[in-house]
């Protein structure tokens, strides 16, 4: 995992951050300590925003082992630094085990990275604290270790003899000092803490300057204005963070004393409260209800738990031991994807125990504290993603800009100080003067402007019951271009209906049997099937389980009395279920071990895939038209479930838990199939219909049949009629035969060239034609990762269906997706829309992963707020798909607008005061700084992004980056109509003036005698004035992305307001002064032609770009051109093989860390 890079170490961590080791220096430290007291702290600040100066001034580089200071530095693209201290836990207080103290272990399990950890003799162990989790050093492996879990290398065997009688004391004791605590503490953050944070952010400390400076001078107005709107902006953030942060604290806190029975070894069992469980703990399940306190393993017995405080959906899941075998293989290797079944998830709730005849339910800790499955969920909340908040960049980009433009505006001062020879005037005067002018280029309402528009689209989706959690995503959302739905409960109707049964006798199907119907399900394997098989329990009288299992058992018309499954017109009396093999998504099947009553048959039961299902029977009661039979009804859409019987040969008093999974099912009778419906929601359709006719291309990720899903797509017009569907399969390498990839064309697709009927639909991102789609299963898209990596782009860039994907091959996609067009000026923004309710418990970890990874996240529920999502929504349908998207349009463009406007507001200022000064050594008033700065300015930001969202999804998206050509055009535009106008007027201004003019002194902006008010300055505001006015107007454009600018009614209100005060104030007579003004220059509305007619007109930049040649730079576009001119693209009908065998295996973090 680690290696040297000479003289520093490095190593990963989790594979997100490299690691740097550094040790302190006396000399090194003091002479820092000298610049903090020299710069006034200003030092202290720096090094608090750059935490890697601060190690690099005060450490040199060294290994990690002689390491008392480490340096972490995540690997994505923005490398964010950290400064974390080396800290040693001391062991030799405790009692320990007799030999610690010479080569024997110091705890019991000697694979335990605790024995390799521990210094000896002196028994001290270094630790860092990173994210929650404690990491140890291994002298072994030079490297840190992650505690607080037990070894993934522990088989089946290890976990039960090792673990199976608990711990000794000793070892406890060791544990929980090395491990920690099991509890999932979230600190409430003091005020002044969040108030430091807060306020220390660079442009905060540059606005306590600017302030400072106007106060200084005088300004007193504004200064006190922007003080109070920055209090009230901090203070709300604060108060939102405080919030946050309590509620998040309660919501963990209750399950932090929980009392637990713990078995230890030699002492036998005794109650303990829960934050003293460390890994290696047994414990007992005694109770009828429990909160589990921590991540376990079922050892002996079987329970029942409510996952619903992880997935949202309150269905129970049986949990079943851990088998006891001699396999080689890590007990997550040897169970594979059903692992899960035997682990019990912190914060979920046992509301069943079943012992069996060797004593009660008893579990060992796998994982204890923020290491748990709840420790991880909390922890994606204090620490999450970064994203690439692209419009924030460039936003920091124009302020440096305008910082730059301000300096040169300091140095002109002095230069005209300098050339009017101004040597009575007093250093200091002339210092504040340029000062001043350095801070009229930055408008220090820029941080609260580019929040207005995020904050007005929260609160309008919120009244469309849509819900944010991190509103910088609002803008990110005008990006999106591609959306991943999931098929039930997303596009689909939530529940499936039964709609028949096709039983099978003979090895042929016989009549079906429809749903519902007058007549009862005759008695027999098929009906003994549907009301044994599935995982339902009773809970407070009522039957409660998964949707599908509740359909199928209530098509038998059997109901639950005294602990028996009963039918009313049977020849039994009832049926009793004695074991079950629950069902996995790796083994897409699921089985019970059952025996009538009264009798002592016993009888084994299967449902799961067709295709898993038929194979594991005995083929002659296959029937022949298995597939055919099983293609007519995945392609009209329906969802088939196949049944299997078996009789068991057992004998007496047999425990039907010690039965092997494999052997038991295998040699089944063929039953036949169960049909279910699922049908398309109202809204798919038009949803479907206007993302593709705004060029925004869906996609279908799902865990149905490969077939289902595809005719699915049809029917939602996701694949059009027009257009062909290749099935993609690919194959794992067998023996010397390397993998391979068939492309199949599906047998529905008659994609004639004639009939282009739904045009809309036949095109891709951007408008590029298309009349394929690729479709594959999970299994195909693991081995297109694994060995066919370089076609990956080509298949991603057309495939619309993706079936049988486990969650963690979900996340891979989106990652996958978002890789197409990584680090390009049009990245490829991916939203994923999920219904709340349709992730299971086994696949939660890694859906909610998803749906974090994906730049917009959406989850279709009833909470209000949803952790595992960054948008949560009320509406039942993806009809908020397209509402996020307007509502991320018009945000986005708002915002830019602002950003515009207030640099243009800046430089119109700062132009008109650095004339002003040339001319008559003189700046604006204050009173006149005033208005332009609030009743203009300021009321401006506050209103220019009330304007609502365009109703209609333009056919392509807002610019994504201030920093493009349109945008910075039109921004120089109006600087260079600014500067020349200005210049004219002054100019003309000081040439024309009457010579008997006298002006009075007045309350001056700077001290020393200077004027003013003054003939230049009277002239030069009311323009300067009219001009932000103007450009305010200009850049408040509606359509595409927003309502027309007279729909914001408060906005226009005031501009015509603004304008009526404004040119009132230029033309009435109220001093000699004004009687020498100018009228408003028609050369003013020279700002709407360009910014209008050329700037914002999106068909002649596309016509510009046409006669040039201009093409994309976009990887999704080159993409997309390339296979366009490549005549032997799409392969149909053929086969290709590997070049060579890869030897790697393709893992996805995500999905391995789900567990």
């Amino acid at each position: 995992l680690g290696h040297f890079l000479s003289p520093r170490q490095k190593c990963f961590l989790f594979a997100v951050q490299e690691i740097f080791g550094y040790k302190t220096q006396g000399c090194h430290k003091a002479l820092c300590i000298a610049g903090y007291i020299l710069s006034c702290g200003a030092l202290l600040l720096l090094f608090y925003w750059k935490p890697e100066w601060d190690v690099w001034a005060n450490c040199i580089p060294c290994s990690l082992e002689e390491a008392d200071v480490v340096l972490l530095r995540t690997t994505d693209e923005f490398q964010r630094y950290t400064r974390k201290k080396v800290t040693w836990i001391d062991l030799s207080a405790l009692p320990l085990p007799d030999g610690s103290n010479s080569e024997c272990p110091l705890v019991a399990d000697k694979d335990s990275v605790i024995n390799r950890a521990a210094k000896k003799p002196q028994l001290k162990v270094r630790c860092i604290q990173v994210q929650k989790i404690r990491y140890i050093w291994d002298f072994s492996v030079k490297q840190f270790k992650r505690v607080g879990s037990l070894e993934d290398s522990n088989t089946c065997h290890s976990i039960h003899h090792k673990f199976g009688a608990g711990l000794t004391r000793e070892d406890q004791k060791i544990r929980q000092l090395v491990c920690g605590p099991n509890a999932i503490e979230v600190e409430i953050r003091p005020i002044w803490k969040l108030l430091f944070k807060e306020i220390l952010n660079p442009f905060y400390v540059f606005q306590a300057f600017t302030l400072t400076l106007w106060l200084s001078q005088g300004y007193i107005e504004y200064s006190v204005a922007i003080i109070v709107l920055s209090i009230i902006s901090v203070g709300l953030t604060v108060y939102d963070l405080r919030q946050q942060s309590t509620k998040l604290h309660d919501l963990v806190e209750e399950h932090n004393k929980v009392q637990v029975t713990v078995c230890m070894k030699r002492e036998g069992c005794k109650e303990l409260e829960s934050r003293y469980l460390v890994p290696g703990d047994v414990f007992l399940l005694d109770r009828k209800k429990l909160s589990l306190p921590c991540d376990a393993v079922l050892i002996d017995g079987s329970c029942v738990v409510n996952e619903g405080m992880l997935t949202g959906e309150s269905i129970p899941v049986t949990k079943t031991p851990l088998p006891l075998t001699e396999s080689p293989m890590p007990w997550k290797t040897h169970s594979m994807e059903d692992y899960r079944r035997h682990v019990l998830f912190c914060g979920t709730e046992v509301i069943q125990t079943k012992p069996t005849g060797r004593g009660p339910v008893r579990a060992v800790v796998l994982q204890t504290g923020f290491n748990t499955a709840k420790g991880d969920l909390v922890r994606s909340i204090l620490y999450p993603k970064p994203m690439n908040f692209q419009l924030y960049r460039d936003a920091f980009k124009f302020i440096i800009g305008l910082s730059a433009i301000g300096v040169l505006g300091l140095i002109y001062t002095v230069c005209v100080f300098t050339y009017h020879q101004v040597s009575t005037k007093p250093v200091a005067e002339v210092v504040a003067m340029a000062l001043l002018l350095l801070t009229v280029a930055v408008p220090p309402a820029i941080p609260a402007a580019l929040t207005t528009g995020t904050v007005y689209a929260q609160r309008r989706l919120k009244k469309k019951k849509i819900f944010c959690i991190t509103p910088q995503r609002i803008n990110i959302c005008g990006q999106i271009n591609l959306v991943c739905f999931d098929k039930t409960g997303t596009l689909t109707e939530d529940g499936l209906d039964l709609w028949g049964v096709l039983p099978s006798e003979g090895s042929r199907f016989q009549e079906i049997h429809k749903f519902p119907s007058s007549t009862p399900l005759p008695w027999g394997p098929v009906c003994g099937a549907m009301a044994s098989c599935h995982s339902l329990v009773v809970l407070d009288k009522k039957i409660q389980g998964d949707p599908l299992d509740l359909k199928m058992f209530e098509g038998t018309h059997w109901s639950f009395k005294a602990g028996d499954w009963k039918i009313k017109p049977a020849p039994v009396e009832g049926i009793a279920i004695l074991h079950q093999f629950p069902f996995s998504s790796g083994l897409q099947r699921m089985s019970v071990v059952s025996q009538k009553i009264g009798e002592e048959q016993y009888d084994l039961y299967m449902k799961g895939a067709p295709e898993i299902v038929s194979s594991l029977c005995r083929q002659e009661t296959v029937p022949a038209d298995f597939l055919k039979e099983l293609k007519t009804y995945t392609s009209q859409g329906f969802r088939v479930i196949a049944l299997a019987h078996k009789v068991l040969s057992l004998g007496k008093d047999v425990d039907v838990s010690d039965l092997e999974r494999e052997e038991a099912e295998s040699g089944l009778v063929f039953l036949g199939l169960l049909v279910m419906e699922n049908r398309l929601k109202q809204e798919t359709k038009p949803v479907l219909r206007e993302l593709a006719a705004a060029r925004i291309r869906s996609v279908m990720v799902t865990g149905d049949n490969l077939q289902t899903a595809v005719t699915v797509a049809r029917s939602a017009e996701m694949i059009p009629k027009a257009s062909k569907a290749i099935i993609i399969e690919a194959s794992e390498p067998e023996g010397s035969t390397p993998a391979s990839i068939a492309w199949q064309l599906a047998e529905d697709s008659k994609a004639s060239t004639d009939s282009v009927q739904n045009n809309y639909m036949n095109k891709c991102l951007d408008g590029e034609s298309c009349n394929y789609h690729f479709a594959m299963n999970g299994k195909s898209y693991q081995v297109l990762v694994k060995h066919f990596y370089s076609l990956l782009p080509k298949i991603l860039v057309n495939a619309t269906v993706f079936a049988r994907m486990s969650p963690g091959q979900k996340s891979s996609l989106v990652e996958e997706l978002q890789k197409l067009n990584k680090n390009c000026e049009a990245p490829l923004k991916v939203c994923v829309c999920v219904g709340g309710g349709n992730a299971s418990p086994a696949s939660f970890f890694c859906g909610f992963q998803a749906l974090k990874m994906a730049h917009a996240g959406i989850s279709l529920s009833e909470q209000e707020a949803s952790v595992a999502s960054p948008f949560t929504s009320q509406i039942p349908n993806i009809q908020c798909v397209p509402e996020l998207i307007r509502e991320g349009r018009a945000a986005l463009v708002s915002s830019f607008a602002v950003v515009k406007y207030l640099t243009l507001y800046g430089l119109i200022q700062f132009v008109g005061t650095a004339l002003l000064f040339w001319v008559s050594l003189q700046i604006f008033g204050n009173h006149q700084y005033l208005i332009q700065d609030v009743v203009i300015t300021l009321l401006v930001c506050l209103t220019m992004s009330l304007t609502e969202a365009y109703p209609k999804l333009a056919p392509y998206r807002p610019p994504g980056q201030l920093i493009s050509p349109p945008l910075l055009l039109s921004v120089v535009l109006n600087v260079c109509f600014t500067v020349t106008m200005q210049t004219c007027v002054a100019l003309l201004a000081r040439d024309t003036q009457p010579a008997a003019l006298v002006v009075g002194p007045a309350q001056p902006r700077a001290h020393g005698g200077f004027t003013v008010l003054s003939y230049e300055d009277t002239t030069l505001w009311p323009l300067t004035t009219i001009n932000c006015i103007i450009v305010a107007f200009v850049f408040s454009k509606g359509k595409p992305f927003r309502k027309p600018i007279y729909t914001n009614y408060v906005f226009s209100v005031l501009l015509a307001l603004q304008l009526a005060v404004c040119l009132f104030l230029f033309f009435a007579d109220f001093d000699a002064v004004y009687r020498a003004g100018f009228g408003p220059s028609p050369l003013m509305l020279c700002h709407l032609t360009p910014q209008d007619v050329l700037l914002q007109n999106k068909h002649l930049w596309m016509l510009i770009k046409a006669c040039f040649g201009y093409q994309s730079k976009s990887q999704y576009r080159k993409w997309q051109r390339m296979l366009q001119r490549d005549p032997n693209w799409p392969p149909v009908n053929t086969k290709d093989f590997a070049a060579k065998r890869m030897a790697e295996v393709y893992v996805n973090p995500s999905y391995e860390h789900g567990g």
